[in-house]
């Protein structure tokens, strides 16, 4: 009996300890859940629905007992053919791109044939997730408890803000729940009345920890509004809370407080506008037209006002697209945005060559969904109205990503056969749910250029609101109506979408459905746009609208067809992008205006300008000019290696002067070659100074595993900056990154098997400073990740390892270059010793990965460790010298040329080039994008 009690005691403690072991583990579950929501969403914006962990090895190395994790037991039963214990690996569950995983998987659509920013299939993206709308204000009880309790919540939810705004590249679970401002005081807190209303902001940098550690709470210190004039009301709704916590600027602090007052006593919107259509519903005019028509040139033809709405630096990629749509019949006004001063120099210099082209007088900083932008166009009609001189008929917008798929002759033709019509695109969609997701029922100001989220409205009654893309063909009729009208459905639409997001993918649309113009709409607007939903939906314009967009894909030559099969009148496509691809622009101006004649130099190059002299060398980052100096630098030692080590022949010997010239991005069949720099150097033969450009090569750093192993799926691995999921590359080409750069890792996979890998990130002096799996399904194309470092990195080459059940599959590697400049200055000794030296304690996370130095034969050797602290301390030439070296272990000189047009006279070097001569130059022959007088036909292409 004794026993049997025992036993049941024993039972009834066993089952009591089971329990309690499951809840804690539950909980635990549920917290390592909840961060990975807020955390592990980069990866699932990218295709990569990962879902990441801290995990211990289930075995250790060398002794020692096991001290295992809990949190993360639950999925340690996942993991197989590890090595001993690791701490800290990261795993990653990668699945295909665009596949998010709280979504029904769906076939990718392409929809061609919407031009809008939302495409039809983009309907799971839900905006309401960017800050939760106004609701009645909850006062907490507890009278004078109430302002501490309101103060209190306040501080959370600018504290959440923090957190948001230093793990930016970081999305939560989805990619359109990303600005969750002011969660606290969403339904109790409100900001009072008058200048001192205080806030809280983030002075410090929050280091990244991993999704599943425990989050550290943000360091804040609270931050006063401060305002020229207090608010005429108290501000209480949260999105304005939120919007005044992040502006920068007091002028765009002071702008928001009186919108949102204006708004909340009923003097900004319209209620009710007054509608002119004759007709019901939506007309929508049909035409149609055939390609092959045999009718003659029309007797009247129409003239066209094209409004080239540019921004960048692919100067020689706009003058192609001006070639393709130059005619002297036809009227060409330019408008470079502010921030564009190489690009507006160029159209300056491009405009004095035609009497028909003018650039505007004026500029503005348009930023996507801006308000800007539709004032911009406004602008931009009002002038054209007033040059008497240029008789138009057509106003059309394009952009430099846009070409011309039919010839300028064909549009003319259709357009002068339906002269009467305005040619727009609709959503084509239920008119309530466009309204919501393009975020018309809410309150928008622009300032800062950035497009702040201010609260709810109402659409303004009597008249039906519309949308669809911003780029349209109106005739002058209706052009005059919008500038010149100020009858009530004019007016107010002005008033309402100067607080709208997108407001030019629906002002024109919503004016010409209810206007006495109504009749003459056609629901297209002549052009086939690339959209891909999977690729191009990634909320990528978070960082300037409190909102998530789309924006289309570049073509590529496979889209060719689409060009030719389309069921519509189309005469434009977008977007194009040499930088991308280049081929397929070829493929169109050949299929336009036939070949180019054989031996045509420069066909398949492709030049774009990184930096011109006259842009200031405060433009430049202090990596890139470390950078360009180095590439300089390397030109010149090649040009004296070319005089085979005579010592006494100083005709190919220089020595550098001031900053670069210019630099330009170089690439041929859409491969990137490299940099072009050009730079000053004195002759030390002549002591005359010369103008060189130097072209410097990446060398290969992805190698195989020798030998090779047996899994086959990954295709390329690479580490860079400023990704670009929509186009799966990166934007920063050559990858120059600095100590203080935030690295990502992308790797290419073929299909095949669901894989599990690991990668290992080896830092110059061999200290492991990240190890993660990822999990790789069966379709995915592309994976990437930005393990959270802490920094400044180490400068030097680093090395990248792809492990498959721990053996080697391939490595990379990659430069994290020392500064020889800061804030554009020589850098001083002070300077590098924070910046090159590592992070503190050698720790780039949080935990250790020292343990796997042996097992990965990765030795740490004293001497180079002391190395690197003494290289931390150069300055002036020997830390130039240090630089040299490691940039010549990535990068090899091409060749060097003398910019000199005459050649001889112009370089004491005699084995040099003129580089006008060379095919590799930013110089050399580029007849595709020149500019040339008008022929007999009125064309230049």
């Amino acid at each position: 009996m004794v026993g049997g009690s025992c036993a049941r005691r024993l039972a009834r403690r066993s089952r009591s300890a089971l329990i309690a072991a499951l809840t804690v583990l539950l909980v635990q579950t549920l917290i390592v859940w909840n961060f990975s929501s807020l955390d592990s969403g980069e990866e699932r914006e990218n295709g990569g629905g990962v879902a990441s962990n801290m995990r211990e090895k289930r075995d250790r190395v060398g002794g020692g007992g096991y001290k295992g994790s809990s949190e993360y037991m639950k999925r340690e039963v996942q993991l197989q053919h590890h090595p001993p214990q690791v701490k800290g690996t990261v795993r990653h569950i990668q699945q295909p791109d665009g596949y998010y995983s709280h979504r029904p998987k769906e076939k990718v659509r392409v929809d061609s044939n919407n031009e809008n920013s939302v495409p039809k299939d983009f309907e799971n993206i839900d905006n309401s997730n960017f800050g939760a709308r106004s609701q009645p204000q909850r006062q907490p009880p507890g009278g004078a408890n109430s302002n501490k309790h309101r103060e209190r919540l306040q501080e959370k939810a600018h504290a959440e803000q923090a957190t948001w705004k230093d793990n930016a590249p970081i999305l939560s679970r989805s990619s359109n729940e990303v600005l969750q401002y002011g969660r606290a005081v969403a339904q109790n807190g409100s900001l009072p009345v008058g200048p001192k209303a205080s806030q809280s902001h983030p002075q410090t940098q929050h280091r990244h920890q991993h999704p599943h550690q425990t989050r550290k709470q943000a360091t804040v210190a609270p931050l006063e509004v401060v305002y020229d004039q207090p608010p005429k009301c108290e501000i209480s709704g949260k999105e304005a809370i939120s919007a005044l916590s992040r502006a920068k600027t007091k002028e765009c602090r002071q702008q928001i407080a009186e919108v949102y007052c204006r708004h909340k006593e009923g003097q900004l919107m319209p209620e009710k506008v007054t509608r002119y259509c004759p007709i019901e519903g939506k007309a929508n005019a049909n035409v149609a037209w055939e390609e092959d028509s045999s009718e003659g040139p029309p007797s009247a033809p129409v003239r066209i006002a094209f409004v080239l709405v540019v921004h960048g630096r692919a100067s020689r990629q706009f003058q192609r697209l001006f070639k393709a749509i130059y005619h002297t019949s036809h009227y060409y006004y330019i408008h470079i945005d502010q921030r564009s001063n190489y690009l507006h120099r160029q159209v300056q210099d491009l405009a004095s060559q035609y009497p028909n082209v003018r650039v505007t007088p004026w500029r503005m900083a348009t930023i996507w969904g801006g308000a800007s932008l539709l004032t911009m166009y406004l602008r931009s009609m009002a002038d054209l109205i007033t040059m008497t001189d240029w008789s138009w008929d057509f106003f059309i917008n394009l952009s430099a990503s846009d070409y011309p798929i039919r010839t300028n002759s064909q549009l003319v033709a259709f357009l002068s056969k339906y002269r009467d019509m305005n040619f727009i695109k609709s959503h084509g969609r239920d008119n309530a749910r466009f309204i919501r997701k393009q975020g018309l029922d809410r309150l928008f100001f622009e300032c800062d250029t950035h497009m702040w989220r201010l609260g709810d409205r109402k659409i303004p009654e009597g008249i039906s609101v519309d949308g669809g893309s911003d780029w349209f063909l109106l005739n002058r009729p209706f052009v005059e109506y919008v500038i010149n009208s100020q009858d009530d459905l004019v007016t107010n639409m002005k008033r309402f979408y100067t607080y709208t997001l997108l407001p030019a993918e629906s002002f024109f649309h919503t004016v010409l459905e209810n206007s006495a113009h109504c009749e003459s709409m056609v629901d297209n607007n002549l052009r086939i746009t690339n959209w891909n939903r999977k690729l191009g939906c990634k909320c990528q314009y978070k960082h300037i609208v409190d909102w998530c967009g789309c924006s289309p894909n570049d073509f590529k030559p496979a889209d060719f067809h689409r060009f030719q099969q389309t069921a519509r009148p189309t005469f434009f496509a977008r977007k194009f992008e040499a930088s991308v691809n280049q081929e397929i622009v070829n493929q169109l101006d050949g299929y336009l205006f036939g070949p180019m004649p054989q031996g045509t130099p420069g066909l398949q190059a492709y030049w774009e300008s990184a930096f011109d002299e006259a842009d200031g060398v405060a433009t430049l980052s202090d990596t890139q000019l470390t950078l360009y100096h180095a590439f300089a630098r390397m030109g010149l030692a090649r040009a004296a290696a070319s005089l085979q080590g005579d010592p006494k022949d100083d005709s190919c010997r220089y020595f550098p002067m001031g900053h670069p010239v210019s630099v330009h991005l170089y690439f041929l069949s859409d491969q990137f070659q490299g940099y072009l720099v050009k730079h000053h150097a004195t002759n030390l033969a002549t002591s005359k100074l010369e103008t060189l450009e130097t072209w410097v090569m990446p060398r290969k750093t992805y190698k195989v595993a020798t030998p090779p192993s047996t899994f086959t799926r990954l295709q390329f691995a690479e580490i860079g900056t400023e990704w670009d999921a929509k186009e799966r590359m990166f934007r920063n080409f050559g990858g120059l990154m600095g100590p203080m750069d935030e690295t990502v890792g992308m790797q290419r996979w073929s299909k095949g098997p669901n894989v599990t890998v690991t990668v290992v990130w080896i830092d110059p002096t061999n200290v492991i400073a990240a190890t993660y799996d990822i999990l790789i399904d069966a379709s995915a194309e592309y994976t990437h990740y930005r393990p959270p470092l802490n920094q400044p990195l180490r400068p030097g080459v680093w090395t990248i390892r792809v492990l498959h059940h721990w053996s080697p599959v391939a490595e990379t590697r990659f430069l994290i270059s020392p500064l020889a400049y800061m804030k554009h200055q020589p850098i001083r000794q002070e300077d590098t010793l924070k910046l090159h030296n590592g992070p503190a304690k050698n720790s780039y996370m949080e935990q250790s990965f020292h343990g796997l130095n042996p097992v990965l034969n990765v030795p740490v050797h004293l001497g180079q460790v002391e190395q690197a602290k003494r290289n931390a301390a150069l300055t002036g030439p020997a830390l130039e010298h240090w630089v040299d070296g490691l940039v010549g272990a990535m990068w090899e000189a091409g060749d060097v040329c003398s910019t000199s047009m005459t050649g001889g006279p112009g370089t004491s070097c005699p084995v040099m080039q003129t580089c006008a001569k060379t095919p590799w130059s930013s110089l050399s022959p580029d007849p595709k994008s020149q500019l040339v007088p008008p022929h007999a036909d009125g064309r230049i292409r």
